[in-house]
């Protein structure tokens, strides 16, 4: 396909998850340009949930995938000009590559920030907030609880025909999580899973933007729902994302440490201690590649 072309470029809206595929396709195009010496260049655009804050586990190799192909925390607050060219160094893709950057973004900018109108780069991400919940509420594909497919509100929304709202939500808030509060909803997905069926759940409302932690939420959010509705709660089965033997929560979360806490009852703030020195190591590896301030 990249017979006869000089150069191949990249102008993708990334959304700021490790599990969103656009930024591994990208990779994958940087690889197949670098065997077929095909110059690449990437057009930079901003990171919906800004550059300044990190989140999550670090993704263990032997659990890499479509939705996640090298080490990246969850939330890894680097643009897809800076991913490129993080990628391309740290991982050896010998990609002849160009980043074009942009003019006026700065780290801390969310995507409200910036003016710009949003364009739904896929069709269950149709507006910003939505962005903002999903490195937490995509891990509930890796269940059987709805993640608000064939709603109005994708990722927003979660629930199951076998969960009371209000339970649910009063659970949620009584963990104390940042930034956000729970709301007892009900919703019928038009399509996807329990299509047709009434589903209780709650409504993520994030109120404090600075303050939430998405990946957390998710987690949380999960174990909870495991714990009130143990018999009916389930994980999803393979195959999921082109991988057809690990569990789906396993590749989504990048390793089986997460699950095996999950089942373990571990609290919201083991799950963060757990991941903070991979964390770390992170930031500081990722230094040299960042384009702005």
């Amino acid at each position: 396909m990249l017979g006869g072309l000089d150069t191949l470029v990249c102008d993708l809206q990334d959304v700021g998850a490790r599990y969103y595929t656009f930024v591994w396709t990208m990779a994958l195009a940087m690889g197949a340009c670098a065997r077929a010496g095909v110059r690449m260049i990437v057009l930079d655009r901003p990171n919906p949930l800004g550059g300044a804050r990190v989140e999550g586990n670090v993704l263990d190799p032997r659990f890499a995938s479509f939705v996640g192909l090298y080490p990246l925390p969850v939330r890894h607050g680097m643009t897809i000009g800076e991913l490129a060219l993080y990628l391309n160094s740290r991982h050896g893709l010998r990609c002849d590559l160009d980043v074009i950057p942009m003019s006026g973004w700065r780290r801390a900018m969310l995507w409200e920030d910036t003016g710009l109108p949003w364009v739904p780069p896929s069709p269950n991400m149709p507006t910003p907030d939505t962005a903002r919940v999903y490195p937490g509420a995509c891990l509930i594909e890796a269940t059987n609880l709805s993640e608000g497919r064939g709603t109005t509100r994708p990722f927003e929304w979660v629930g199951a025909p076998f969960i009371d709202a209000k339970d649910l939500a009063g659970a949620l808030n009584a963990e104390g999580l940042p930034g956000v509060r729970f709301r007892p909803c009900r919703f019928r997905p038009t399509f996807h899973k329990w299509k047709g069926r009434a589903c209780g759940g709650v409504q993520l409302h994030v109120i404090d933007r600075s303050r939430f932690k998405p990946y957390l939420t998710g987690l949380a959010l999960i174990a909870t729902a495991r714990r009130l509705y143990p018999r009916r709660f389930a994980w999803r089965r393979p195959p999921y994302e082109f991988e057809k033997r690990k569990l789906p929560i396993d590749i989504l979360c990048g390793t089986d440490r997460i699950r095996r806490q999950i089942h373990a009852n571990h609290s919201p703030a083991q799950f963060e201690a757990s991941w903070q020195p991979a964390l770390r190591a992170f930031v500081r590896s990722r230094q040299p590649y960042l384009l702005y301030r």
